[in-house]
């Protein structure tokens, strides 16, 4: 391995493991959180929430326009580019806060859910926060400080919604309680961002850094919008036709889903994105990166799945309570689609990173369009079969953001496929031993935790000795390479103060998010 690979693979590795400190820590914070205010809040009073994120979440695409990630992708990226792109970001925030406001009454009469007004017109100020904070989150992301922001998803997280949202929850403020969670949230975390790089307006803003942010900012936007109807159009279709209380029920099946999808496949998105963006000329490295991540993912998130499936009446149980558990269906259901979920991510980093931003925004068009159908159909039956027609579309979205993947990294089909052998094998093996040990545990009528406990340990018991003892077999050639790789680099960076600082120009990172739904 040459010095600049060595050192790549090295930032990569570390990257990960601030990216996934920051993201484990938060996943733990929300699943704690959401255990809590399932059993303080009602189905309703969080499908009211969720009605309204649905719009702020829309809304945010707007507020941000693809400036963000234009600055994390932008191989020369100029002080005139970082002027233009906050005060755009700025500007934009406070335009679409205001569009937001004004709306509220007209999305509260196609919800039919007349709380959702007011509850929108609060929210509304999260995109004068959030286009604030647009430019230094990018910054520390192009600087690779992860440390930084790792700590801050944590702090602003615990602090939103683990305190003042459980708190109010518990003093009786319902919807509200969500609410003041995520502003919080919202406000803390631009504070931090700020604190870290301050930024102030500039009189003059060159209008030719504005085109040249453009160019990639409106292929990026694209393809947001499109993703946005993919992810929230299920929501959209319960809420209008099936009601508040179906949309808290099939949102919190979807939540538990989506979550280890969400975590893994941001932690990969964060890192992978700025790597494969500095090979995109290299095409083996590229190839070679894009296999290796695909083959990762498949190797946690198949096991995950079947695991998520076997143990879904344990879960559902024990994290959000009795008064939940018509939400066991349709997670059951949704867990099938763990794998799609969490491998498009990698698509969209490639696709990203190697400029095909347009190829990537019809996909998700399409994408959006089965995601929407496939809901609507479903609806007709209740949840479950919503469920079933989103999974149908992501796997339809799999194959079609694969397909371009391979076309921009030119690897084959068949190399696509065999990176998912070792991964089926090892959740058949481990899904067919907790499914035994968990029927075994229900004929003794043990607690709930108590068989959640006791199987999924075993679970990871078989996967830990099948991944050791004949890693041939259950960790194939790439997850092999993983293993050494981590072993080899890990152990002498974990004591970094902060990633990157041997070479921190060699990457650079991802676009920030949408907005944080938190728990809701």
């Amino acid at each position: 391995m040459s010095k600049a690979k060595s050192s790549l693979t090295r930032d990569t590795l570390t990257g990960m493991f601030w990216v996934t400190m920051g993201r484990g820590g938060r996943a733990v914070l929300q699943l704690v959180v959401l255990s809590i205010l399932a059993r303080l809040l009602t189905p309703a009073q969080f499908g009211v929430v969720s009605a309204a994120l649905v719009v702020i979440g829309f809304s945010a695409i707007f507020s941000e326009v693809g400036l963000g990630p234009a600055i994390v992708q932008r191989p020369d990226l100029e002080p005139r580019h970082i002027k233009a792109a906050f005060a755009g970001s700025v500007l934009f925030g406070l335009i679409v806060g205001f569009l937001v406001w004004l709306v509220a009454p007209a999305a509260a009469a196609f919800f039919q859910i007349a709380q959702v007004e007011p509850v929108l017109r609060v929210l509304a100020w999260i995109f004068p926060l959030k286009g604030i904070a647009v430019v230094p989150e990018s910054l520390l992301q192009r600087d690779l400080n992860f440390r930084l922001l790792a700590n801050r998803d944590v702090v602003s997280y615990a602090v939103g919604y683990g305190l003042v949202g459980v708190m109010l929850a518990w003093a009786g403020a319902g919807v509200w309680a969500l609410v003041a969670g995520q502003m919080t949230q919202a406000a803390l975390n631009t504070g931090l961002l700020l604190l870290a790089r301050p930024q102030s307006l500039s009189r003059r803003i060159e209008w030719a850094a504005c085109r040249e942010l453009a160019l990639f900012g409106g292929g990026f936007t694209a393809a947001r919008v499109s993703n946005y109807f993919a992810v929230q159009g299920d929501n959209l279709v319960v809420g209008r036709w099936l009601g508040p209380q179906a949309l808290g029920i099939y949102g919190r099946a979807y939540q538990l889903m989506a979550m280890p999808a969400v975590v893994f496949g941001t932690i990969l998105d964060t890192v992978l994105f700025p790597v494969m963006a500095r090979v995109q000329g290299e095409a083996q490295q590229l190839r070679t990166a894009y296999r290796r991540g695909v083959s990762l993912i498949a190797l946690v998130m198949l096991p995950a799945s079947v695991l998520l499936f076997v143990l879904a009446p344990e879960l559902v149980g024990v994290l959000l309570g009795p008064k939940w558990l018509e939400a066991i269906a349709p997670f059951q259901v949704l867990s099938i689609g763990l794998l799609f979920r969490t491998s498009y991510k990698m698509s969209d980093s490639i696709s990203r990173a190697t400029g095909a931003v347009y190829r990537r925004a019809w996909r998700q068009g399409v994408y959006a369009f089965l995601v929407i159908g496939g809901a609507w159909v479903g609806q007709h039956w209740g949840v479950e079969y919503v469920a079933w027609g989103v999974v149908g579309a992501l796997a339809i979205n799999f194959l079609l953001m694969a397909q371009l993947s391979l076309s921009v990294s030119g690897m084959t089909w068949g190399s696509f496929f065999a990176a998912h052998e070792a991964a089926l094998g090892l959740a058949a093996v481990s899904g067919i031993a907790t499914w035994s040990a968990v029927t075994l545990l229900r004929r003794w009528d043990l607690p709930a935790a108590v068989r959640l406990a006791a199987a999924g340990s075993l679970a990871l018991l078989v996967v830990a000795l099948l991944t050791s003892r004949l890693p041939r077999v259950f960790l194939g050639v790439d997850g092999r390479w993983i293993v050494d790789v981590l072993r080899a680099y890990l152990p002498k960076r974990f004591q970094l103060g902060r990633f990157g600082e041997t070479d921190a120009a060699d990457a650079r990172a991802t676009a920030p998010g949408a907005p944080d739904v938190g728990p809701a």
